[in-house]
């Protein structure tokens, strides 16, 4: 039994040409893509200045405040993110891990 979690597209190759693809494969259970994206946020957040410190901290306390509020719980997806995105490649692993969590709520 493999213990590797492998997301995103996954390409397999059989034979000459025979291609096929499977896009956007997210974890099944929004719980679990939800946990790892507050594991990935939390190493984030001890590397970022005061002021992104402070949007990740509001976004982490709307996401985790659980009203169900979907406007609300996507702003706070796309608040962190856009930290992520700004310190550059320390936050791909935090951009990638809220990908995952949209795309398991969405589902």
């Amino acid at each position: 039994m493999s213990t590797n979690n492998y997301y995103g597209d996954s390409v397999e190759q059989h034979g000459d040409g025979n291609i096929g693809m499977i896009k956007n494969s997210a974890p099944a259970d929004p719980q679990v893509a939800f946990r790892e994206m507050i594991a990935a946020v939390q190493i984030l957040r001890g590397q970022v200045n005061p002021a992104d410190r402070a949007v990740i901290d509001e976004s982490l306390n709307e996401l985790t405040a659980g009203d169900g509020d979907e406007g609300r719980f996507r702003r706070a997806l796309a608040g962190i993110a856009g930290v992520a995105t700004m310190v550059g490649g320390v936050g791909v692993p935090v951009v990638e891990a809220v990908q995952r969590v949209a795309a398991a709520f969405t589902q």
